[in-house]
C-alpha cells in the first residue's frame, strides 16, 4: 500500500493523497524509506537543464529522457523495450531484405528466371515499408521536431538521409520513366534502395539499442546504493514487543530494533547495546566500527554482532543514503566545461553536413559517372547517415556519469563535474590541521596549575565553562571532567571571542580561558615558568589552553590532538605527485610546526582566524596556483567557496554533504589521493572520447562523399554508413565504462 508524507512534517503519514494537517502542504508518495515526489522528473543524459515531468524525448538532441533518480526499473527500461522490439521487428524483416538485393546485384545471372526484377523490387517494397514508416517511426518524429525547433540534431540527418533513399526507391518503382534512360534497364526498372533504407532503420536500432544497455550500466552506482536500503524495520511496541513494518511506515523518533546480520533501516542513535557495524557502504573501507549507547548509526550499514536499539533521527530524504544518492544523481547531470567545445562543435556541425550532402549530391550529379543521380544519392544518403553527431554529444556525459557514480560507491561525493574537472589542475592542496591532518577528537594530556591552586578547582571551573562552547578544545575539557566524575557547575555572563577564548562566570568567580594572548589582552601577568612549560608542551605538538581565575593566572592545559593514520602518507603521495601542501591552524607557530615536522609539511600558516584562511587561498592563487581547500565543510565554508575545489572532510550523518565540491565521508586524506588519481583518469577518457569523435567525422564526411573513388573505384555504401555511425556511438559507451575498473 502506498504512503504519503509531508517533505516539511516527515513524521505526519497518511495512506491516501492529501494535505499536510500541520502546513497545508500537499502530501507527497514514500518510496522504500526515500521521500520523493509523487511525479518522477525526467531529464536528458546529454542536456541536464532540460527537466520534464513526463516522459519523451530531449526537444535538443532528440534523446530519450531518462528519471532523475532512476527510482523504478520499469520507468528506466521502457525505451530500451520499446526500440528493442522495433529492432527486432525490423531484423525479421529487413534481413531477407539485405540479402535478396545483394544477391540480386552481384549475382544477376544466378537469378531464377521465373522471378522477375519487377517481383523483386515489389517484394523488397513490400518488406522495407513497415520497418521505416513503423520501426523507423520515432527517428522521422523526432527528425521532424529537431527542424520544427532549429535544434538540428543526429535525428535530423538520420530523417532525412532514410527517407530520401525510401522516397526516391518509391518514385523509381511506381514512376520509372520519371528517370533518365541511362538510369533505365532493359526492362524499364530504376535500381530502388529499399535496402538501404530498411538495413540504415535496422542498424541504427541496433545503435540506440547497444547504447540503452550501455547508459543503464553506467547508472549501476545509483542503483546499488538504492538497493542497499532494507524493506522492513522491527519497531518496538510500547508494550515492549516487536512488530515488522515496511520501511516507509518509521517515523522520527521510533525506537527500533536492529538484530545481528540486519541493515541498520534509518540514520539514528544507539539507545541500547553494543555491537561492531560494517560502514563501509559509506566509507568504502571494511573496516568494523564499534557503536554504543549514544553513538549515531547510518541507515543501510549492516549490524554485526549485537543487537541494537535504535531512535530513528532521520528518514526519508533526509537520510545519509538518500542525500548521497541525491547528489550522485545531480553530479551525473552536471556539465564539464570541456563539453562546451564539443557543444559549440555539434551547434555547427549538423548543418555542415546538410551541405556537404547537398554538395556531395550536386558533384556526383554534375561531374559523376552514369548513373549520375544514383551514385549522387548514394554519396548524399552515406555523408548524412555517418555524420550523425551523437557520440560527440555522448562524449563527455558519458565519462562523467560513471566517474561519479564510481566515486560514490568509494564514499567519495563529488558535487559536479566541473569539480572533477578542475581537479586534474590542482597543485596546490590548503588542509586544515584539526580535523583535517588530525582526528579532530583532542584529548587533556596534562594539567599543570600555579601554587595558588589546586588541578581539581581548575578543572572543575574551566570544564563548566567551557561547557557552553562549541570549540573541539572545549570538548577535550569537559569529557576529561567527566572522566574525573568531576560536577559541572552553572555559567553566568558567558562569552566567546572567536579564535581567542572564552569568559564567564562560575560561582562568582571570573574566569579567562584561551591563549596566551587572550590573557595578555586582558592584562593578566603569566609567570615565566608556566610560559616555558607552555612551550615545551607545544614543540611537542601540544596545543596549550591557559587558564586565569578572578585575574590571576591559575593554569595550563595541555591537549593533544592525535595525527590520523593516513595522513602521513597520504601528503607524501602528494608531494611527490607535485601537490604542494600547505597547512593552516588557529594554533601558534611551536605547536602548528610540531605537526608539519611530523608529516613533512614545509609551508605552515599559524595563527589563522577562520575569517582569514580564505585571504591565504586568495593569495595563493595570485601566484597563479590552482588551490583546493580540505577543511570541515562547515567552520571553514569561506575558504572552502574561495578554492578553486573545496574538500569537506567529514564521517557518518553529520558531514556536511553540500558544503563543498567533494566530500570525502570516510575523512581521510588517501581520499584526496583516489579523486585526483580518478579526476586525471576521466579527463583522458573523455579526451580521448572527443578525439575519436572528431576524427570519426571528420575522416567520415569525406570518404562518404567519395573521395576515395576517382583513386581506387570504392564510393561507401550508406548500409556501411550507418553501422560505423551506431558503433561509434557505443565505443564511446564502452570506453567510458573502463572507468568502472581503474586502479585507484
Amino acid at each position: 500500500m502506498s504512503k504519503y508524507t509531508c517533505p516539511m512534517h516527515p513524521e505526519v503519514i497518511k495512506d491516501e493523497e492529501g494535505s499536510c494537517p500541520k502546513c497545508g502542504m500537499a502530501l507527497e508518495l514514500v518510496m522504500e524509506g526515500l521521500s520523493t515526489q509523487r511525479k518522477t522528473q525526467f531529464t536528458c543524459p546529454m542536456h541536464p537543464e532540460v527537466i520534464s515531468d513526463v516522459d519523451g524525448i530531449c526537444p535538443k538532441c532528440g534523446m530519450a529522457l531518462e528519471p532523475t533518480l532512476n527510482q523504478e526499473e520499469e520507468i528506466e527500461n521502457s525505451e530500451l523495450d520499446y526500440m528493442s522490439k522495433r529492432f527486432w521487428v525490423s531484423v525479421f524483416l529487413s534481413t531477407p531484405v539485405f540479402l535478396i538485393a545483394m544477391f540480386a546485384d552481384l549475382l544477376p545471372n544466378q537469378v531464377p528466371e521465373n522471378i522477375s526484377i519487377d517481383k523483386i523490387q515489389w517484394f523488397e517494397f513490400l518488406l522495407s515499408t513497415p520497418v521505416v514508416l513503423w520501426a523507423g517511426w520515432p527517428f522521422f518524429v523526432r527528425g521532424y521536431n529537431s527542424i520544427r525547433t532549429w535544434n538540428l540534431n543526429m535525428f535530423t540527418l538520420i530523417a532525412i538521409g532514410v527517407s530520401t533513399a525510401y522516397i526516391y526507391s518509391l518514385v523509381a518503382l511506381f514512376m520509372p520513366q520519371l528517370f533518365p534512360p541511362l538510369m533505365q534497364t532493359e526492362g524499364g526498372f530504376v535500381h530502388v534502395y529499399f535496402e538501404a533504407a530498411a538495413v540504415i532503420t535496422t542498424l541504427v536500432l541496433l545503435g540506440q539499442v547497444l547504447e540503452l544497455n550501455a547508459r543503464s550500466k553506467t547508472n549501476s552506482a545509483i542503483k546499488t546504493l538504492m538497493n542497499l536500503a532494507p524493506k522492513k524495520a522491527h519497531r518496538i511496541k510500547e508494550d515492549g514487543n516487536d512488530e515488522e513494518i515496511e520501511l516507509s511506515q518509521v517515523h522520527l523518533g521510533d525506537k527500533l530494533r536492529v538484530k545481528p546480520g540486519e541493515k541498520i533501516p534509518v540514520d539514528g542513535e544507539v539507545v541500547s547495546g553494543e555491537s561492531n557495524v560494517d560502514e563501509s557502504m559509506i566509507t568504502g573501507e571494511p573496516i568494523m566500527v564499534k557503536k554504543t549507547i549514544k553513538d549515531r548509526v547510518i541507515g543501510a550499514t549492516i549490524n554485526k554482532n549485537g543487537t541494537l536499539i535504535v531512535e530513528a533521527k532521520k528518514i526519508g530524504n533526509d537520510t545519509m543514503l538518500a542525500q548521497i544518492v541525491n547528489m550522485v544523481a545531480q553530479a551525473q547531470r552536471s556539465r564539464a566545461p570541456i563539453q562546451k567545445l564539443a557543444d559549440t562543435v555539434s551547434s555547427y556541425f549538423v548543418p555542415a553536413v546538410v551541405i556537404s550532402a547537398l554538395l556531395a549530391f550536386l558533384t556526383w550529379w554534375f561531374i559523376g559517372p552514369e548513373p549520375k543521380l544514383a551514385f549522387a544519392l548514394v554519396a548524399a544518403v552515406a555523408v548524412l547517415i555517418i555524420a550523425c553527431p551523437c557520440a560527440l554529444g555522448l562524449a563527455t556525459p558519458i565519462s562523467i556519469m560513471v566517474a561519479t557514480g564510481r566515486a560514490a560507491l568509494m564514499g567519495i561525493l563529488i558535487k559536479d563535474a566541473q569539480t572533477l574537472e578542475t581537479m586534474e589542475k590542482v597543485n596546490t592542496l590548503v588542509v586544515d590541521k584539526t580535523g583535517t591532518l588530525t582526528e579532530g577528537k583532542p584529548k587533556v594530556t596534562k594539567i599543570i596549575t600555579t601554587n595558588d591552586f589546586k588541578e581539581a578547582d581548575v578543572l572543575a571551573l574551566s570544564a563548566s565553562i567551557e561547557k557552553a562552547s562549541e570549540h573541539p578544545l572545549a570538548d577535550a575539557l569537559v569529557s576529561y571532567a567527566k572522566e574525573k566524575h568531576i560536577d559541572l557547575l552553572e555559567v553566568e555572563s558567558f562569552n566567546s571571542i572567536t579564535g581567542k577564548g572564552v569568559e564567564g562566570r562560575v560561582n562568582t568567580q571570573a574566569l579567562f580561558i584561551g591563549s596566551q594572548s587572550f590573557l595578555n589582552d586582558a592584562n593578566i601577568e603569566l609567570s615565566t615558568t608556566m610560559i616555558e612549560s607552555a612551550n615545551e608542551m607545544r614543540e611537542a605538538g601540544e596545543g596549550v589552553i591557559f587558564v586565569a581565575i578572578d585575574s590571576q593566572f591559575a593554569a595550563i592545559i595541555a591537549i593533544a590532538d592525535p595525527i590520523k593514520k593516513t595522513s602521513k602518507q597520504a601528503v607524501k603521495e602528494l608531494l611527490q605527485d607535485g601537490v604542494n601542501v600547505v597547512m593552516l591552524s588557529g594554533d601558534n607557530e611551536k605547536t602548528a610546526n610540531a605537526v608539519a615536522k611530523k608529516l613533512g609539511i614545509t609551508e605552515v600558516h599559524a595563527h589563522v582566524m577562520p575569517a582569514d584562511k580564505a585571504n591565504v587561498i586568495k593569495e595563493l592563487q595570485s601566484r597563479g596556483m590552482v588551490v583546493a581547500m580540505a577543511g570541515d565543510g562547515i567552520n571553514d565554508a569561506p575558504a572552502l567557496a574561495q578554492a578553486d575545489v573545496g574538500i569537506a572532510m567529514g564521517t557518518g550523518t553529520d558531514v556536511a554533504i553540500e558544503s563543498a565540491g567533494v566530500t570525502l565521508i570516510k575523512g581521510d586524506l588517501l581520499g584526496i589521493i583516489k579523486v585526483r588519481k580518478l579526476s586525471v583518469a576521466t579527463m583522458k577518457n573523455i579526451r580521448q572520447n572527443l578525439f575519436f569523435a572528431f576524427i570519426y567525422n571528420s575522416a567520415g564526411v569525406p570518404i562518404a562523399a567519395g573521395i576515395l573513388y576517382p583513386f581506387f573505384g570504392i564510393l561507401l555504401s550508406p548500409v556501411i554508413a550507418a553501422a560505423a555511425m551506431s558503433f561509434s556511438s557505443v565505443s564511446v559507451i564502452v570506453n567510458a565504462l573502463r572507468l568502472k575498473n581503474i586502479k585507484l
